[in-house]
């Protein structure tokens, strides 16, 4: 595929999520002011192609990989054999990190959670799914800094969930309703700082479960109903 072709593509959340990185290290690194990281971090969430991510990293060491589309591939994914042992992967994630500065982010839906995932939200919020996530590693660790600003994380039931954030003026929120893990479950540990702000841990089904449930308790409904009419009789 040529350049010209390949910068028409559309870019997705983990190539700006690459691109975001690359802007991190440079301010850690002291390439780039906080000046310059805000204004470069609005233009990589406003981008929607690669050839409007490209120069936003092009003055940047590591510029030439950080926004290089991967393959296209059309070939169907395996289903997963529904146990916790095929959702642990291996490999390094597919997004490290996110930022949300007087905006929010999103992780949700089938995604690899990375051995470390760390999180900012100032004046903005967040939300870290991990019911059709999966996993890195049999532990992972996502750190959560939330400054006037907060950070949601949805677990399934089953999942063990360590909390060791620590709250100024603010809070970690531990999971209610946690009951005993199950066997290979992942184990999720959240911490980080939370200044005027909050990280909030939910348990929720997935939406699968959900949908089961809900024809679940319509069948039953249509028994009784059934039921009732018979009894007319």
């Amino acid at each position: 595929m040529s350049d010209d072709a390949r910068a028409d593509l559309r870019a997705s959340d983990a190539d700006r999520e690459r691109v975001t990185e690359v802007l991190r290290e440079a301010v850690a690194e002291g390439r780039l002011d906080m000046t310059e990281f805000e204004e470069r971090l609005e233009a990589v969430y406003q981008a929607r192609t690669y050839g409007e991510l490209a120069p936003i990293t092009r003055d940047l060491p590591t510029a030439g990989t950080a926004a290089a589309p991967a393959p296209v591939s059309f070939t169907k994914e395996p289903a997963r054999d529904g146990g916790w042992a095929g959702r642990i992967v291996g490999g390094e994630g597919s997004s490290t990190g996110a930022v949300g500065i007087m905006s929010g982010f999103q992780r949700k839906g089938r995604w690899t959670v990375p051995k470390r995932f760390s999180c900012f939200a100032f004046w903005g919020g967040g939300e870290i799914d991990l019911r059709e996530a999966d996993f890195a590693d049999r532990e992972v660790e996502i750190n959560c800094v939330a400054i006037m600003g907060g950070v949601q994380v949805i677990v399934e039931p089953g999942v063990e969930v360590v909390v060791r954030g620590i709250g100024i003026m603010g809070g970690f929120e531990h999971p209610r309703d946690a009951g005993p893990a199950e066997p290979g479950a992942p184990r999720v540990i959240i911490g980080g700082l939370a200044f005027w702000g909050g990280v909030a841990v939910q348990r929720k089904v997935t939406r699968a479960e959900q949908k089961r449930l809900k024809e679940e308790r319509r069948q039953e409904k249509l028994e009784r109903r059934e039921q009732g009419r018979d009894g007319e009789y």
